[in-house]
């Protein structure tokens, strides 16, 4: 006799693709995890720091990372289906910056935190974190009714209100018609699930022009990660031992017993040729020759890479930004089509400027660098050949040779950098600012210790004198006394307030169309069904419709309920809640019938016409208790007996209360089910498109994959079932795995690194369909 049934190979443990280990700047309490539609990215949620990470399927590579004002608990990433001309067009066409804008330079690799992202020749990182142009969004939820909606994944576009609760699980339809969510609000040992739906009119009715929006949102975020990188990589290149000679200086006045000024004693070793005794002691033991050296090395080494930065990268990086948010103002102009969006053109019009204010101090501190570089150069050669006098070395003709230029050169140098300043002491704790590149790549709100010397500068002094032009829009402020770090941070703070107006206003217009009460659980307090219970969420995307799995307990048992809402809140469904009982299972091997009572302990969609369950037989015996079982909704929804199954209920009223009026179908299995031996299986999870169930066991350390569409004809032995049933003994599988029993007998040690046992199996001819 031939059979579909075929055991394929057991693996010994998981096969660990790659590992993303936990650090400070992510988190490491994860508390939910979700696939972009495409299979590329896979977002998941951080209680401890409240970020969520979008990472690298195919290597542990966080692409990009925000924060959240609350933990999340739950997400789900969808992907717009809905179809017309004006979208059509818009996936085909080029992006236009594509050919106007430069491509951005790779970030150096000799940094700590370089993101990958950027630092790789020909990476296809961004592209992979853009994704398609066809919109996809990415809900979270939390606590307190915590709900927000990220386009691509990156920017958002909605914050709903007006929900309570904790979310225990959302979906937004493909068609952009509805939300669903469910929530729970805790209280006296035990928590009220409710299911709302809202209406989301406004993102499907504007959908070609949110699409637009949401993708040049998605350039602007990727654009200032790129900004926030190059500028950690600068703040890098700079090294504290170009604080040197500030910290040389400062002791030196600490220490000295003249009262002869610095400036004096470096100015008497520049006209004279001579240096007193506790100058030289200062250049000869502390400074010295080779420490000179070495620090002129650093500062132009140093200098010159943060150059490189400002030029090729920070510029490049902000001219780009400028573009982008340009085109949003161009958008914003079509008062149309997206003023209902929320788009504002002032308050993009501000985002410019800002971006503007900080391309004006990445070019100051160009000129800073490059007079640095210069007067570093000049004072370092004169004062290395004076330590090399006081050594009586031999110093080369070329270094020799010092012009009447060159002295006035470090004469100013000198008037203007080894002035003693009391004030910045008190400050900052040193006497002098000799290194002032430094001081743009803080990160605070203090100003700068020396800011640019204004005086004399003929248009500075034009537009302080010009009351029109100080307040014209045409010109960017100028902050002269701040640093580069904090017009940075208030450019993102500005762009950020005039993108989350959009979020704002979409938020607001989702508004709760439907409200039910589903029932009253005392198991939430547990902290692990927490991760994987009911309820289960899911939208067909051809029906157009949204599925809700949830269970309510009766007589001990627990009874799986399938609640359907259409996606447009204006249109019903006919069987809008059914209640499922199985019923009985037919041994395909031996005709013989399995009859009991069965409680649901979990289920998910497989696919849109298919539900894979794990049930309980309350009498069966322990090891042969747990059955998996496909449930075909076509066998629930038979359009024949329609009318039989409707509720006769209130939907305002909790359903748990409602039961006798909750139609219910009990179903009988010929095939579409499956005996889980030695397993207390508890939870499942199915892939209708890779053709995979998973179930794991109640310990959480147990695990078994069956794939579900093979064709392979194998024999069978059909006594298994049968010498059990009569010697009333278990039946040894042929695998190796590791019984409950011994899972909880492992040792500690164990309890904390297990090894999952995991079982890649066909199903049995119960399950064939």
């Amino acid at each position: 006799m031939t059979s579909h049934r075929v055991l394929l190979h057991r693996l010994a443990s998981f096969h660990r693709v790659w590992s993303f280990p936990p650090n400070e700047n992510t988190g490491k309490e994860v508390t939910c995890l979700a696939w972009r539609p495409d299979g590329k990215l896979l977002a998941f949620a951080l209680a401890d720091t409240k970020k969520i990470v979008l990472c690298d399927v195919e290597k542990p590579e966080s692409l990009h990372s925000f924060a959240v004002e609350a933990p999340v608990s739950c997400m789900h990433w969808m992907e717009v289906t809905a179809e017309s001309s004006v979208l059509t067009s818009f996936y085909n066409a080029e992006d236009e910056s594509n050919l106007l804008l430069p491509k951005l330079p790779t970030l150096p690799k000799n940094y700590s935190n370089t993101s990958k992202i950027f630092s790789e020749e020909n990476s296809d990182e961004i592209i992979k974190l853009l994704g398609d142009v066809r919109l996809n969004i990415l809900v979270l939820g939390g606590s307190s009714g915590f709900i927000e909606l990220y386009a691509y994944g990156m920017f958002k576009i909605a914050r709903v209100t007006g929900i309570v609760g904790t979310c225990l699980a959302l979906c937004l339809s493909s068609d952009l018609k509805s939300l669903s969510v469910v929530t729970e609000v805790s209280g006296g040992g035990a928590s009220e699930v409710s299911y709302f739906q809202l209406e989301t009119n406004l993102l499907y009715s504007f959908l070609p022009e949110v699409t637009r929006m949401a993708r040049k949102f998605t350039h602007i975020s990727a654009l200032l990660q790129y900004i926030n990188l190059s500028l950690t990589c600068m703040c890098e290149a700079w090294e504290e031992i170009l604080m040197q000679m500030d910290s040389r200086l400062t002791k030196f006045v600490q220490e000295k017993s003249t009262t002869t000024s610095v400036q004096d004693e470096f100015m008497h070793l520049l006209l004279w040729g001579k240096a007193s005794a506790e100058l030289q002691t200062l250049l000869m033991n502390q400074l010295t020759v080779k420490g000179l050296k070495k620090l002129g090395q650093s500062i132009e080494s140093s200098y010159s890479s943060i150059q490189k930065l400002v030029i090729s990268h920070l510029q490049s990086g902000s001219e780009s930004l400028l573009y982008h948010l340009s085109e949003l103002k161009g958008m914003a102009s079509w008062k149309q089509k997206y003023e209902p969006l929320g788009l504002d053109a002032a308050g993009i019009e501000d985002a410019i400027t800002a971006v503007g204010s900080f391309i004006l101090k990445a070019n100051e501190l160009l000129q800073v660098i490059d007079s640095s570089m210069k007067n570093f150069k000049a004072f370092f050669r004169w004062l290395y050949v004076a330590m090399l006098r006081m050594t009586e070395d031999h110093v080369l003709p070329e270094l020799n040779k010092m012009t009447q230029k060159d002295i006035t050169f470090v004469a100013e140098f000198l008037t203007e950098h080894f002035n003693e300043a009391p004030d910045l002491y008190n400050r900052k704790g040193k006497y002098f600012n000799v290194e002032k590149v430094g001081q743009y790549l803080k990160d605070e709100d203090d100003d700068l210790v020396s800011p640019p010397n204004t005086e004399g500068n003929q248009w500075y002094d034009f537009l302080q004198n010009s009351n029109h032009l100080k307040e014209s829009p045409l010109l960017f402020p100028y902050y002269p006394r701040k640093s580069l770090h904090f017009v940075k941070r208030r450019m993102e703070n500005i762009i950020d307030l005039c993108l989350q107006k959009p979020a704002d206003v979409i938020g607001k217009s989702m508004n709760q169309a439907i409200c039910i009460p589903l029932y009253r659980d005392a198991r939430s307090e547990d902290c692990t069904r927490r991760l994987f219970k009911f309820p289960f969420l899911w939208n067909n995307k051809t029906s157009n419709l949204h599925y809700l799995l949830f269970t309510i307990l009766e007589d001990s048992l627990y009874k799986m309920c399938i609640l359907r809402r259409h996606t447009d809140i204006s249109q019903s469904v006919t069987n809008g809640l059914i209640a499922v009982k199985f019923g009985s299972f037919t041994y395909a091997t031996t005709e013989k019938v399995r009859r009991s009572t069965y409680s649901c302990l979990d289920a998910q969609f497989y696919d849109d016409e298919t539900v894979t369950v794990v049930l309980k037989d309350t009498v069966g015996r322990e090891g042969r208790d747990r059955l998996l079982v496909q449930l075909p909704l076509s066998s629930v929804y038979n359009s024949e007996d329609s009318a039989e199954y409707q509720f006769t209920g209130d939907y305002s009223t909790r359903l748990d209360e409602q039961r006798s009026a909750i139609p219910t179908r009990t179903m009988h299995f010929e095939k579409h089910w499956r005996l889980l031996e030695s397993m207390k299986a508890q939870y499942v999870a199915g892939n209708g498109f890779r053709k995979v169930s998973c179930v794991l066991s109640s310990n959480l350390r147990h695990v078994r994959v069956f794939e579900m569409d093979i064709d392979d004809e194998w024999e069978l032995d059909e006594s298994s079932d049968e010498e059990e049933e009569a010697s009333n003994k278990p039946v040894k599988i042929k695998e190796e795995v590791l019984s409950e029993s011994e899972a909880e007998n492992q040792p500690a040690s164990a309890a904390l690194a297990p090894e999952i046992v995991i079982k890649v199996e066909k199903l049995d001819p119960e399950l064939d369909p």
